[in-house]
């Protein structure tokens, strides 16, 4: 047996080690659940932002024979209550091309949008 003195003052003194790797392993996780959480908004934000810009393509071609800007006009009235705005809407035809944006809420991350563009149309070509 080792008198208790020697023990003490020996190199071999560990007293802590436990709580500093038990902080370090809180931390990584603590790392990895916020790491997880923002890449969830991300994806959550573009899943928005592509259902979005689907339903407002959709309202934009719906009104297609109205002319461009009454289309785009559709569309941005879709895209409005979901929180989403109009970046960009073409007529080309019967087809309408939109992109919007959504805002998204990534864990210390401000400032961030979601993209989805969308482009829909008649199926088949109309016959003239």
């Amino acid at each position: 047996m080792v008198p208790r003195d020697r023990a003490a003052a020996g190199p071999e003194r560990d007293d802590g080690v436990a709580t500093v790797w038990a902080v370090s392993a809180i931390a990584v996780l603590v790392m990895a659940m916020v790491f997880g959480l923002g890449l969830g908004a991300a994806a959550t934000g573009r899943h928005r932002a592509e259902a979005a810009a689907d339903l407002a393509a959709l309202a934009g071609a719906g009104h297609a024979l109205d002319g461009e800007a009454t289309a785009c006009a559709y569309a941005d009235r879709v895209a409005e209550p979901m929180h989403a705005r109009l970046v960009s809407c073409r007529l080309v035809g019967a087809e309408a091309t939109v992109v919007l944006e959504v805002p998204t809420r990534v864990p210390l991350i401000s400032g961030r949008v979601a993209v989805g563009r969308a482009r829909a149309g008649p199926a088949e070509p109309a016959l003239d």
